[in-house]
């Protein structure tokens, strides 16, 4: 770990100096706005492994985000998906474990058996070819599957060593399919944070969900004061039985407030379109969460997955993160946000 630790920071140095470079400099200060790593650096390495939160964190992330699963013997596991198909190789070493569906669950197997497997950079399951084909190659190298506790560990050792306090940023992955399936996940992973250090709304960490009534459950019956984020999906997905579009409303928005610290809107629900002049233009959604007191964080920013209104990354970035009503970004690619971020901030006269 020590080599490989060593050698991230170095490249990691060296990308935010030559992307620094490209930028420009615009005279705006967002010294304040953060720059959470979603799954990690997984633009550069396959997601929600060790190595690449170490990337994440040499690259100057404010946050490191996990989402959250749990084994069939309780174990948190880190990983974003509630089977392992399209991440791992587990149809390769567990032929004969899938559902009836076709899928195999995290949750019908152990951390032991976990640990056999591989992960590797996303798979499209149709065509069994890389999702992001100009990220890591598929089915290379060793990474392996971490437990919360693990992840934890790494960024409290790194903050450690380099007396920096990067924070935690977790996701409670489908709570309700999980009580479903006879697991209390959020009862799990707060026992984890707490054991970890992490209880208070001034502890530099904290917890989203797309579903309301587990953020609620977090606030109310288990009295957590951790900073909790609602994060807003599009109905389509189905991520929980909430209505999306409503509570991109203000009434939606104040009862989000009365239980959670910020909402986590997705990309295309902030930046809407373009203007005559071909400037971005934004919803109102940032503008009416502020003004409720809600701190807004937008995912997510891909260099190789733009939304159709976008045809440069560093244009849309800079966007976003000069954006007033925005306080921060979910990015796969933490050094590219870095070095933007310190173009916005005016030098020191």
């Amino acid at each position: 770990m020590t080599s490989l630790l060593a050698l991230v920071v170095k490249i990691s140095v060296l990308l935010v100096f030559v992307f620094a470079t490209s930028f420009g400099c615009v005279n705006l200060n967002h010294s304040d706005k953060l720059i959470i790593a979603h799954r990690g650096a997984s633009g550069y390495l396959p997601e929600h492994t060790l190595a690449g939160k170490a990337l994440a964190y040499a690259m100057g992330a404010d946050f490191l985000e996990q989402d959250v699963l749990i084994t069939r013997d309780d174990h948190a596991v880190v990983l974003h998906d509630i089977y392992l198909d399209e991440v791992t190789n587990v149809a390769d070493v567990y032929r004969n474990r899938a559902r009836k569906d076709g899928h195999y669950y995290v949750i019908d197997f152990s951390l032991d058996e976990l640990r056999s497997l591989n992960i590797t950079e996303r798979i499209d399951p149709q065509t069994k070819s890389a999702v992001y084909p100009q990220r890591f190659p598929i089915h290379s190298s060793r990474f392996q599957i971490a437990t919360l506790e693990e992840e934890i560990e790494l960024v409290q050792g790194l903050n450690k060593t380099t007396g920096r306090n990067i924070g935690i940023y977790t996701e409670i992955k489908s709570p309700a399919w999980h009580r479903s399936q006879g697991k209390d996940i959020s009862n799990i992973v707060l026992n984890i944070l707490r054991r970890k250090g992490y209880s208070k709304k001034s502890d530099n960490a904290y917890v989203e969900c797309f579903d309301p009534n587990e953020l609620k459950r977090l606030r109310f019956e288990f009295n957590s004061n951790l900073k909790l984020i609602q994060l807003i999906g599009d109905n389509q997905w189905r991520e929980s039985d909430a209505d999306y579009d409503f509570l991109q409303t203000v009434e939606g928005l104040r009862e989000i407030s009365s239980y959670a610290d910020g909402v986590g809107p997705w990309l295309r629900q902030i930046v809407i379109g373009r203007d005559a002049s071909g400037h971005f233009v934004f919803s109102a959604l940032a503008e009416r969460a502020h003004q409720i007191g809600l701190k807004v964080h937008v995912y997510t920013l891909r260099k190789d997955d733009l939304p159709p209104i976008a045809d440069d990354y560093k244009e849309l970035l800079l966007a976003v993160m000069s954006y007033p009503g925005i306080d921060g970004i979910f990015t796969d690619f933490s050094d590219l946000a870095v070095a933007a971020k310190q173009t916005l901030i005016p030098p020191i006269k």
